[in-house]
C-alpha cells in the first residue's frame, strides 16, 4: 500500500475578470485555483503547504482540507474528454498529484507517512464552479462530480517537509469499507438512501461538514447542489 507524489503544486489567491463583462465567465472572481509545480522541499503545515492559499475560506482550506490530492490515472481520460491534450498536473487545483492511488483505493481515515510528515484522509473533494471557470467549461464541476473522479482531502496529523517523488506509506486503515468512491456514490448518486447516509455520517474520521450534510439527509433534508456546481457561471 505505497503510492507516490509525482508533483506538488501551490498557489496564492488572485483576482481576475472585468466588471460588467457580458459573459459571466469573464466577470470578477477571486481564486486560489491557479497552482504551479514546485521543486524541492516544501513545508506542510496544519492548514496548508507553504505558499498555498484559498480565496474562499468558508468553503475551502482549513484543517479538514489542508491538502487536495488527485490521481494521475485520471489525466489521460480528461485530456481526451475535454480535448485538452496538454492538461498538466495541477489542472484540477490539486496540491498532490498522486500515482498508484484512486478514489477506489483510498479510504476515509487512512493515515499515510510522507517523509517526516503524516496525513489522514478526511473527505472527498466536492468540485465547485471555480473549476469550471478556470477552464471555461460551464459543466466541468458537474462532470467531475458525476464521474467520481473528484480527488480527496488530507488533514495533517504531523507537520513536516515534503517533496515531489516521496512515497505515501499507508500506516493505518480503520475504515476500509468507506472508500472515497463509496462516499462519493452516497453523497452524489444515492440521494434517497437515508440508511447509507446515516451510516457514513457515523464514521468518526469523516470531516464534520460531510457528517452534518449526511445526517441532515438521513433526516430527509437535502442541500441544493446548484450554487456549488454552477455558482456565478
Amino acid at each position: 500500500m505505497v503510492a507516490q507524489i509525482l508533483s506538488i503544486q501551490v498557489g496564492l489567491p488572485k483576482s481576475l475578470g472585468v466588471t460588467g463583462a457580458p459573459d459571466p465567465m469573464d466577470r470578477p472572481w477571486s481564486t486560489g485555483f491557479f497552482k504551479e509545480p514546485i521543486q524541492g522541499e516544501v513545508w506542510l503545515g496544519s492548514t496548508n503547504l507553504a505558499g498555498d492559499g484559498q480565496a474562499d475560506l468558508k468553503h475551502h482550506g482549513g484543517v479538514e482540507k489542508a491538502v487536495l490530492a488527485y490521481a494521475t490515472e485520471h489525466y489521460p481520460s480528461w485530456q481526451a474528454r475535454l480535448k485538452l491534450p496538454h492538461l498538466s498536473y495541477g489542472a484540477f487545483g490539486e496540491n498532490f498529484t498522486v500515482a498508484d492511488q484512486t478514489e477506489s483505493s483510498v479510504c476515509i481515515g487512512d493515515i499515510y507517512d510522507i517523509g517526516e510528515a503524516q496525513v489522514q484522509v478526511s473527505q472527498p473533494r466536492q468540485p465547485c464552479w471555480k473549476l469550471s471557470r478556470r477552464w471555461r467549461i460551464r459543466d466541468l464541476a458537474f462532470q467531475v462530480q458525476t464521474t467520481g473522479q473528484t480527488g480527496w482531502y488530507f488533514r495533517v496529523l504531523k507537520e513536516g517537509m515534503v517533496e515531489a517523488g516521496m512515497k505515501l506509506v499507508l500506516r493505518d486503515r480503520p475504515f476500509p469499507q468507506w472508500t472515497i468512491a463509496r462516499a462519493n456514490q452516497i453523497m452524489h448518486h444515492e440521494l434517497n438512501n437515508r440508511e447509507a447516509s446515516a451510516a457514513l455520517a457515523n464514521c468518526p474520521l469523516l470531516a464534520v461538514n460531510w457528517q452534518r450534510t449526511l445526517s441532515n439527509r438521513a433526516a430527509n433534508v437535502n442541500p441544493d447542489p446548484v450554487p456549488r456546481l454552477w455558482g456565478e457561471n
